[in-house]
């Protein structure tokens, strides 16, 4: 049994690409793993445009929404969707998290920039660590979550680069 998933309640996660990202094993990864922490999950796949997710958020009320990204256009498509989910009052405090490769080089700080334009947690492959480490503080992200700490408290930034 997973300490995440006895930790605190089961959450209804929302799991997407970016609208530029056409990789999809990404996302099956992360489903089968909230999927086995516990955790309801819907995942709308990939290359999904900006107001489809806006739309899934809106409607389904989720308790997370996590984007994933393959491409290296994270950044630039993570900006763009996080400031206009934020726009919109039902989604303002919304958990939202990005994580994958954020970036073409990796030096261009994208986690310091993501989380200023309001995600509450980058899990960047380019931080230190790399991939594996970022999937452990996801999952501690998720616990901090699960067992009820609120956008701002001690889970948020979990990861940030």
């Amino acid at each position: 049994m997973n300490v995440t998933a006895c930790a605190g309640r089961r959450l209804r996660v929302v799991v997407s690409g970016l609208s530029s990202d056409a990789h999809l094993w990404n996302l099956v990864h992360l489903q089968l793993f909230l999927e086995d922490l516990g955790h309801e999950v819907a995942n709308l796949g990939n290359t999904t445009p900006d107001a489809t997710i806006v739309e899934a958020c809106r409607t389904g009320r989720p308790d997370l929404l996590v984007l994933s990204t393959v491409n290296g256009h994270g950044r630039t498509d993570g900006l763009r969707l996080i400031r206009t989910l934020r726009a919109v009052p039902s989604l303002a405090a919304l958990p939202v998290v990005v994580g994958g490769k954020l970036g073409i080089d990796g030096r261009d700080h994208a986690g310091t920039r993501l989380t200023a334009a309001g995600y509450d947690a980058v899990f960047d492959d380019a931080a230190e660590g790399g991939p594996e480490s970022g999937l452990a503080r996801f999952e501690s992200f998720l616990g901090a979550l699960a067992a009820g700490h609120s956008r701002g408290g001690p889970a948020a930034g979990a990861g940030a680069a």
